[in-house]
């Protein structure tokens, strides 16, 4: 069950329960801080979600906002970090009076973009881990104010908790209550109810492998930003850690080990972006799993081939429920491919700051490095506004087997039913790394789902590699492409019988917003080559 703002409007009473008096601590905020966005602020202007908004003075409440996403970070309250960098009496005054301001005109009756759960429960963790920058010389009536809407906030999370949207906002909301439980003077059994709440959720949220459900790399590094302060909170006031919670963060670092790929950037698959070099630092720091990445995610379906400095990210899994599925990208059997200290082959990503519209086409198995049939992706979105841009249909099993040769070399061999229902195909993916890392040689198949004859017949395939924006192109011969990274490193691909050619292309997932970049495709017909082979070769 979806969560419904009207229904929890109707529920809530302002007035009812009790406000606590006091804060106990304020928990760390890991996220980067940035004394130039600060000072920005102090000059009126916002700079979030790659917009920016002049206040000439007024307050942005009062503003109309540039975007949705906008609006999502202005509400969130994530930007009082920066003001951590300067902290002047003045600073912290503006940030007290910006909150008056939400205070005045959101912080009573729960309505719009301010009180989606999501927002709500990081606005509660920001006002949490900055109150020092907030009540830096308040009253005592803002102080009572301010702890008044804190209270108001977490009686509202509490009670549309179980119907928020699976993945990460509801576990987000279920940080932001064991948050508060303990950075508040508040029962025992509340502080209890909220460790076991948490719990629950991490166990059903942070698979066996230690990935996130929903299969989005970004999303382990997004819910160790406050799963470690919160740790940390539990430890520091002597409280009992929620079991699960330790467990939870030791699997969850393997994982994010598993998918950094050579220059320390994450992978791009089911809706990642890009990811702050400070940030990620920031967390591995705290890591003390140590070790390897793993060779595969076997709950959340993922490959991962490494030899010398080569990696390639394999992803042969689908979304692990229909809800889940709303954030899912069509990229099954998708691959990124990094060497030395460059990413060479992509997925386009997801972009940061932009609309649906192109939110949506990021999801398409055309911004994939992947076979696409008949300009149709693997999985069909819904397009309803009742439930949302789900996978409605397409990809339902992958089958996958990995081996290694006599010769050292690893295989891995994947494949998925996605074009079975429309097109009568099944897309199998093999890709082999040679022991040493400077050779990787791959094979996709369009094979017939079924004995009955005519399955590809007319149809057209196009193999597309996305290239990382850093990446020079140059055509070397009708067959073959050569990727020249700015060190010098540089990789052959090669397809025989075929003519690959370079395209433009989009990366959705640059950190300053989308950004034109290369790709290099292949389109052939596929009943008279069902088998195109590639052949990946570093340079010497």
């Amino acid at each position: 069950m979806r969560f419904s703002l009207a229904r929890a409007r109707l529920r809530l009473i302002p007035s009812a329960g009790r406000v606590p008096d006091r804060l106990l601590v304020a928990p760390t905020d890991l996220r980067a801080v940035d004394s130039f966005v600060a000072e920005e602020i102090l000059q009126g202007r916002f700079l979030l979600a790659g917009r920016a908004l002049v206040t000439d003075g007024v307050s942005p409440f009062l503003l109309e906002l540039p975007t949705r996403n906008f609006a999502v970070r202005l509400h969130s309250f994530g930007w009082l970090r920066h003001i951590r960098a300067i902290r002047t009496d003045a600073a912290c005054q503006l940030a007290r009076s910006i909150v008056v301001d939400w205070l005045n005109m959101h912080g009573k009756r729960p309505s719009g973009i301010a009180w989606e759960p999501n927002v709500v429960a990081s606005r509660i963790i920001a006002w949490l881990s900055h109150s020092p920058v907030i009540l830096q010389g308040a009253e005592a009536t803002f102080y009572r104010r301010f702890m008044k809407s804190l209270a108001h906030q977490i009686r509202f999370l509490e009670m549309i908790a179980d119907t928020v949207e699976d993945g990460e906002p509801r576990l987000r909301v279920r940080i932001a209550l064991a948050m508060a439980s303990i950075a508040m003077p508040t029962p025992p059994a509340v502080v209890k109810r909220g460790s076991k709440r948490l719990d629950i959720e991490l166990e059903r949220q942070i698979l066996p492998d230690g990935a996130h459900v929903s299969r989005n790399p970004r999303a382990g590094l997004n819910l160790l930003l406050d799963l470690l302060p919160l740790r940390q909170t539990y430890i520091n006031l002597g409280h009992d850690v929620p079991q699960k919670l330790i467990a939870a963060i030791d699997r969850m670092y393997p994982a994010l080990r598993f998918f950094r790929h050579q220059d320390g950037d994450l992978a791009l698959f089911n809706g990642a972006t890009s990811t702050l070099a400070n940030e990620l630092m920031s967390v591995l720091r705290y890591d003390e799993t140590g070790g390897q990445p793993f060779r595969a995610l076997p709950h959340a379906h993922y490959q991962r081939l490494s030899a010398g400095q080569t990696t390639v990210i394999f992803d042969t899994g689908l979304p692990l429920s229909p809800e889940l599925s709303r954030t899912g990208h069509a990229g099954c059997l998708s691959f990124e491919m990094s060497s030395g200290r460059n990413r060479f082959i992509i997925n386009s990503g997801s972009p940061s700051f932009a609309g649906s519209n192109y939110q949506q086409l990021a999801r398409s198995t055309a911004a994939h490095s992947t076979v696409t049939v008949a300009d149709t992706s693997s999985n069909r979105l819904s397009k309803s506004e009742l439930i949302g841009p789900v996978m409605i249909s397409g990809v339902s099993a992958v089958r996958m087997q990995r081996k290694d040769l006599d010769d050292g070399s690893d295989r891995a061999v994947a494949c998925h039913n996605g074009y079975a229902g429309k097109f009568g195909l099944l897309h199998e993916r093999e890709v082999t790394m040679d022991a040493t890392g400077a050779r990787i040689t791959g094979r996709d198949s369009l094979l017939p789902a079924s004995q009955q004859p005519g399955a590809g017949v007319g149809l057209t395939a196009v193999a597309r590699f996305h290239i990382h924006p850093a990446i020079d192109l140059v055509q070397v011969d009708d067959e073959t492409i050569l990727m020249r990274a700015p060190d010098g490193e540089s990789w052959y691909l090669h397809i025989p019988d075929q003519r690959p050619h370079i395209a433009e292309d989009v990366f959705f997932a640059d950190a300053s917003g989308i950004r034109a970049s290369e790709q290099i495709e292949v389109e052939y017909f596929v009943a008279s080559s069902p088998h195109l082979h590639w052949f990946l070769t570093r340079r010497s």
